[in-house]
Order: structure tokens, then C-alpha cells, then sequence
């Protein structure tokens, strides 16, 4: 008879030659790549921006794929899949990007934090409350403040956005979007370390070693952010995928630390890179040498392992670091990589090449009953530009559609506006939403006005910092530019773009912070202090008056004890003398 455990020992061996196939099919499945861009600016300012890719080849629709993870992030997977979402962006900014000084960044953000999400064309839930469950939970997974999110920040753009990944629509339905941003939230490190957990390397090796809480939020610009899209390896769609791109900018000062433009990581970062994250597939760093090769300004030590031209953009020039490649036992990394750039003289710091397109945008008005919103483009091209101008003002700044002004500095405004999509707020419910179609002219300036009144907010409605202000967020320009000029495209992000096409840039203008009438707080403890004091001095008058007992003493009698007692006074000291 056969025991039982002859059928135990079987089962083992079955599952230990079955469990290296499986490893393998689920280590092919997805894979991991990093990607470090520096880039010296003409201001003095260095740019970093760090790209950590994990590509899942699954369906973002197929939930049964969403319960067995490897290099996707558990936690993230989960949410998407909960709460049906197709496509993702979120971004936590500390700073503005100024690009009519460094030009266009890789990945563009407004002040504070900033949500965008598509949903499934076919939801197991509503829209709405989706949006809200996924809200909720986003600010429990990077410790943010998303669950103040609600129907009245949220608005559902039909032209800005558009999907940035394999849409399962052909005709677009912008119903299925949902977009809020956050001015006040301010950033720290409480949500930067859920955000590097989620790398499968988290901060122990690779590119994600160098982050150091205090060198990263001691810079002019931070924004760090999460992309989640579909994607297609074909263009049938028959091999879908998931690609989630976590990103982190900065601008640096290295004059302000070392009182020269020298750097190295370990001034930068305060660490250096110890190894190569043994899960990464490749793992890069891009340093812009495009004008370091006609000038020959500075030197890269080590020295780069190749220089790579941009096959569109031949003026760009990078050189490549592969981590891979290097090997941490030699004597120059044997401490850890640590990347230095040394500038041979010093050179006038001032601005870059001018951006064909920027903006300026300021509050108007005195006093606290009525204002504006001006917001002033211009194009330094050569050619017209067509935008997409996208404005969300909160609900008790109430909009006058009649007072929208649209004024050139060239003699003709005819042809400038092309269309408009404005839906009214609602107190308490929703926000103003106004979408722009705008032709600028060549080398123009062009300025959009409109006019607000404020509303009165009830005092409960009021925050803690109630004389602080209350935030417009970013306006929101998207253009078509004719070239890529004054944008960063490092080689591993080039790849992925349709060069087919003309890049498509988007700019975020300033937030705008302004005062509502606000209603004396003091006044409560003003009347408190001055109740208390009256009731106090009734009171003790009060009481006084019925707990005190009144005698009759004769006056003369009085007298001639006040006069013995003095006496005695007197006497006493002498007599223990």
C-alpha cells in the first residue's frame, strides 16, 4: 500500500519544476527601466528629471490579471482596478516652472497637486462615484489631501485632454474624464516615501539611491507625479500592455551651494549611486552636451560611456552613462558612482534661447466686491500657433460671460477666437469651466479678460487661514508647435513619441491668490472677553450684596479700640526688645 507521503513527495516535485516556468513567464511579463535627464540651463539652474518605467503586458481592463503582481506595483494595481480607471495622471508640485527662462519641461505640472483620470467605457460603477472612491484613495496611498476633491473642483474638459494611451474608444467621450486640481497642497516628504515604495527597488540601489529628502525639497522647482496608460505593442491592439511612469523634476542651484555651477552627486544629492537596481532592464543617465560640443565649456568626469544625437532633433547631443556597464569594484566607483560636471571658466548667466509660446497671468481689481482674471500669450514664432486655452474658476468667484474680452497688440482680433465652450457654475456645486480655441498671430500678444464678482461664504464654509485667500488654479494652454524648440527630449522618451507629428507642448500659468470678504473671527472671543467681564463684576456685586452680614457698632466705641490698638502697636516692639 502506498502511503501518504509518497503522494506528498510527488506533489513537491510537480510544483518545483513547475515553479521556474512560471517565474520566467511572469519575470517576461513585465520589466522595469530607468532613466536619469541633467541639463544645464542658461540661468545658472540645473535640471534633473528622473523616469522610472515598468512596463505589464495585461489588459488594464481584465481584473483577474490585477490580482498576481511582480514588478507593478501591488497597492497602485488595486486601485486601478477597483475603481475602473483606463488612464491616470497625478502630479504633486512645490514651485513654477518658468519656461520663458528654462524652456519646456519634460512633463509639465501646475503649483500644488493636479488629477486627471479616464475611466472605463464600460464602469461597474458610476462615473462620479468612482471618481470619488478613487479620490479617497489616492490621498490615503501618498498621504495627500485628495479627499477634499469633490464636485465642486472637478470638471470634465471636451477639448484640453485627451487620452495619451491606446483609448478602447474611437470616438472620444469626454464624459469619461474627470479632472481637479489642488493649488494649496504643499508638499513634503511624507508624500515622497509611499511614492519611491512603489518602485520595486524603493530607494536601496539604482538611480532612486540618490534621493535625499533634504537635498530634494531644497530646490528652486519640485514635482513629482504617476502616469498610468494602456498601451500597444501593435496597431491592432492585439498584445495590449500598462505602462506606469513615475517621474521626478527638479531645478537645482549650484551656485547657491558651492558659489559655482560645479556639481557632483554628492553636493547635489548628498549620496552617490551604490550599485545598479538588479530589477531594472536598463538603467540610464542623459546629460545634455549639445552646446558643450561647439564651446567646450565643461567635462564630464567620468568620462561619458557614449555621445548619443537625437535622430529628430540633430542639434541635441547626450551623454550616456549605462549603469550597467560599470563596474562598482574599480577604484572610481568603488565608494559609488558619483557623477561630476566641472565648468573650465565662468561664464554670464542670464536667460535661454526665447520660447516661441509663454504666458503671464494676474488678478485685477480693488476691494473685496469685484475683480478680473487677465491672462496675457505670446508668440514669438514666425508662424500662427492654435491653442487650447482652458480656465477653472472656482464657484464663488462668479464669472460675467459678458465682460470676456479678447484684445491683440496687433490691429486685427477677428480670426483670433475660433471657439468657445463655456458652462456656468453653480454655488456649491460645481466650478466655472471656460475652453478656448485661439489662432494666435505671429509674434503677437495676445490678452484674455474677464471679469468676477465675489460671493459671500457662510462662516462655517470659511477654512482655518481664512485671510490667507482662496486659490485660482493654473490656467491650462495646449498648443501644436511647429517644432520641438527649447523642449528636452532624452533618447529613451524620443522613442516613444509619433514623430509623425508635431509635438504637443502644455503650459500652466500662474495660481492666482485672492481675498474674499471675511467676516471678523475675532469677534466671538471679543464677546466672550467682554460677557465674562460684565457677568463677573454683576456677579461679584450680586454676591456681595446677599452673602455679606451687616452689624450696628456704636461709633464712639469704635474709636476708642482703634486708639488702644494703636497704642499697643506701638508699645509691643520695645517691650521684646
Amino acid at each position: 500500500m502506498i502511503s501518504k507521503y509518497y503522494y506528498l513527495s510527488l506533489l513537491y516535485v510537480i510544483f518545483i519544476s513547475l515553479v521556474p516556468s512560471t517565474l520566467a513567464s511572469v519575470k517576461a511579463n513585465d520589466h522595469y527601466h530607468e532613466e536619469l535627464v541633467l541639463q544645464p540651463l542658461a540661468t545658472g539652474h540645473l535640471y534633473a528629471h528622473f523616469q522610472f518605467t515598468t512596463y505589464w503586458n495585461v489588459d488594464i481592463s481584465d481584473k483577474d490579471a490585477f490580482k498576481h503582481f511582480n514588478l507593478f506595483p501591488k497597492p497602485l494595481g488595486q486601485i486601478l482596478s477597483r475603481y475602473d480607471v483606463e488612464e491616470l495622471h497625478f502630479a504633486l508640485t512645490q514651485g513654477l516652472w518658468r519656461p520663458d527662462w528654462w524652456g519646456y519641461p519634460l512633463i509639465s505640472s501646475p503649483p500644488g497637486a493636479e488629477l486627471s483620470a479616464w475611466f472605463s467605457t464600460n464602469p461597474s460603477q458610476s462615473i462620479d462615484s468612482a471618481w470619488s472612491g478613487l479620490t479617497n484613495a489616492l490621498s490615503g496611498l501618498f498621504c495627500a489631501s485628495l479627499n477634499f476633491i469633490d464636485s465642486t473642483s472637478t470638471v470634465s474638459p471636451a477639448w484640453s485632454f485627451r487620452p495619451e494611451g491606446a483609448s478602447s474608444e474611437k470616438n472620444i467621450n469626454s464624459s469619461r474624464l474627470r479632472y481637479a486640481t489642488l493649488t494649496s497642497e504643499t508638499i513634503c516628504t511624507e508624500n515622497l516615501t509611499p511614492w519611491k515604495k512603489l518602485l520595486p527597488c524603493d530607494a536601496k540601489a539604482g538611480l532612486s539611491a540618490l534621493f535625499n529628502s533634504l537635498a530634494l525639497y531644497n530646490v528652486f522647482y519640485h514635482s513629482m507625479g504617476v502616469h498610468v496608460r494602456p498601451v500597444c505593442k501593435t496597431k491592432d491592439c492585439k498584445d495590449p500592455g500598462v505602462e506606469l511612469k513615475q517621474t521626478l523634476s527638479l531645478v537645482f542651484d549650484p551656485i547657491l551651494h558651492s558659489g559655482s555651477r560645479d556639481w557632483n552627486f554628492a553636493s547635489l544629492f548628498s549620496k552617490v549611486i551604490p550599485s545598479v537596481c538588479p530589477m531594472a532592464t536598463s538603467s540610464q543617465i542623459f546629460v545634455d552636451v549639445s552646446n558643450n560640443i561647439t564651446y567646450g565649456e565643461f567635462t564630464l568626469n567620468p568620462p561619458p560611456h557614449s555621445l548619443t544625437p537625437m535622430k529628430y532633433t540633430k542639434s541635441e547631443v547626450y551623454a550616456v552613462y549605462d549603469l550597467n556597464l560599470i563596474d562598482f569594484d574599480q577604484t572610481y566607483a568603488s565608494h559609488g558612482f558619483n557623477l561630476a560636471m566641472e565648468w573650465k571658466r565662468t561664464k554670464k548667466y542670464g536667460r535661454g534661447l526665447k520660447p516661441p509660446l509663454y504666458t503671464h497671468r494676474y488678478a485685477t481689481g480693488v476691494g473685496d466686491e469685484n475683480g478680473g482674471i487677465r491672462t496675457r500669450i505670446y508668440n514669438h514664432d514666425n508662424k500662427d500657433i492654435t491653442i487650447l486655452y482652458m480656465e477653472v474658476v472656482p464657484w464663488y468667484f462668479r464669472l460675467y460671460l459678458h465682460t470676456f474680452k479678447i484684445l491683440c497688440n496687433k490691429n486685427s482680433t477677428k480670426n483670433i477666437l475660433l471657439n468657445r465652450r463655456y458652462i456656468p457654475g453653480k454655488d456649491r456645486s460645481r466650478p466655472y469651466l471656460l475652453e478656448l480655441v485661439l489662432r494666435l498671430p505671429s509674434k503677437s500678444s495676445t490678452t484674455i479678460t474677464m471679469d468676477f464678482q465675489r460671493a459671500f461664504l457662510k462662516w462655517t464654509e470659511h477654512p482655518p487661514n481664512a485671510h490667507h485667500g482662496f486659490y485660482i488654479s493654473s490656467a491650462v494652454i495646449s498648443a501644436i508647435l511647429p517644432n520641438d524648440i527649447n523642449t528636452t527630449t532624452p533618447p529613451l522618451i524620443s522613442t516613444k513619441r509619433n514623430h509623425d507629428k508635431e509635438a504637443i507642448t502644455r503650459i500652466y500659468t500662474e495660481a492666482l491668490l485672492v481675498t474674499l470678504p471675511t467676516p471678523d473671527f475675532s469677534m466671538p472671543f471679543i464677546v466672550i472677553c467682554l460677557t465674562s467681564t460684565v457677568v463677573a463684576i454683576a456677579f461679584g456685586s450680586i454676591h456681595n450684596l446677599t452673602t455679606r452680614q451687616y452689624q450696628l457698632k456704636n461709633v464712639e466705641e469704635a474709636k476708642k479700640q482703634n486708639i488702644l490698638s494703636r497704642l499697643i502697636s506701638l508699645v509691643l516692639p520695645f517691650k521684646k526688645k
